[in-house]
Parts: C-alpha cells; structure tokens; sequence
C-alpha cells in the first residue's frame, strides 16, 4: 500500500494538544482576552515564523538527494507534522472561542468565569487566590484554574463569607471565599 495512505501512529490523527483537557460536550470554549491573545499570538508565530523556515529547510534537504537516511529531511517532516496539528488545534479553538472580559461582569458580589477569588481552608491555616479562566489558560502553578475544575465548579455563584465543598485528590474539603475580584 502507498505510505500516504498508512497512518504512522495513532497520534498523527488526533488535533488535540497534550495535556489540555478536552471540553466538556456542548459546552462554549470560554476564554479571557489575555488567554485569547497568547493562542492568537502562538498561532501567528507558528505560521509566519516557524513553518516557513521549516518549509524551506525541508526543501533544501530534499534536494540533497537521498531522502531514506537524510537527517534533516526525516527529523523536518516530523516536525512539520508536530506544527500543522498545533495549527489545526489553535485554529479550532480560537474559531470556537468565546472571550468574556472579567471587569465587564456586572454581578460582583457572586463568583463567575473570570473572577479572581481568594479562599482559606476551614481551620484558617492556609490561604490561596485564584483566578477561573478557560481550560486552554489554564495553569495551577500561576494560580489560574480552568473553569471546569472541580474547585472552580464549587465556587461558582459562590459570594464572600461562603463556605464551600468540593472533591480534591486529597479527599472531601472545604474552603471559605474570603475576597471575589474581577480585573
């Protein structure tokens, strides 16, 4: 059979990126301006920068003759493999994108998508702020939490003074909303 009719792994096919979880079904792809900024500027990187350049190191390779054991070439496919399915992916959810700005909420007293919201444990011992943000923004580490997140999901229509209840790998837990904020 012709090899541009054979998968080479089951990867090629897919047009989602690593370790960013897929939405739920039937749910609106929510994102901040800044999130939809930063996949829109990784996006024209990709387009305008990297593949073209790629593109041409490709075409030199090719035309150095023998393609089987060309370093260059092999490595420079796969590579532009890798770029077109993180550009079919950037595109699908920027087409999908819904961009809601935080400071334009006008219920603030409630928690909603893009909130910036400070909790304690309980006991009073440990204190965190995050921020809900879409599931392509997300990242723990800056203290920005997807929406669909199990805390997030406790917290929304949350107020302050409230005290909530959500499944963590560490078990059942609760925490109180100290300060809800929309910037």
């Amino acid at each position: 059979m012709n090899k541009a009719f054979v998968r080479e792994n089951d990867e090629d096919d897919e047009d989602s990126a690593p370790g960013v979880p897929s939405l739920p079904p039937g749910t609106h792809n929510y994102m901040t301006r800044r999130g939809y900024e930063v996949l829109r500027a990784e996006l024209d990187q990709l387009v305008r920068g990297e593949r073209p350049v790629l593109v041409e190191t490709i075409r030199w390779a090719a035309s150095n003759g023998d393609r089987s054991e060309n370093g260059d070439y092999i490595y420079g496919k796969k590579r532009l493999r890798e770029i077109d399915r993180r550009i079919r992916f950037l595109l699908k959810r920027l087409e999908s994108a819904t961009v809601v700005t935080p400071a334009d909420q006008e219920n603030v007293e409630q928690v909603y998508f893009g909130a910036t919201v400070t909790v304690c444990d309980v006991d009073g011992e440990s204190e965190s702020t995050y921020q809900i943000v879409g599931v392509d923004e997300a990242n723990a580490s800056e203290g920005r939490i997807s929406w669909i997140a199990p805390l997030s999901r406790a917290l929304l229509k949350a107020r302050e003074g409230d005290v909530v209840r959500f499944a963590s790998p560490a078990g059942l837990r609760e925490i109180e909303v100290l300060e809800i904020r929309y910037v």
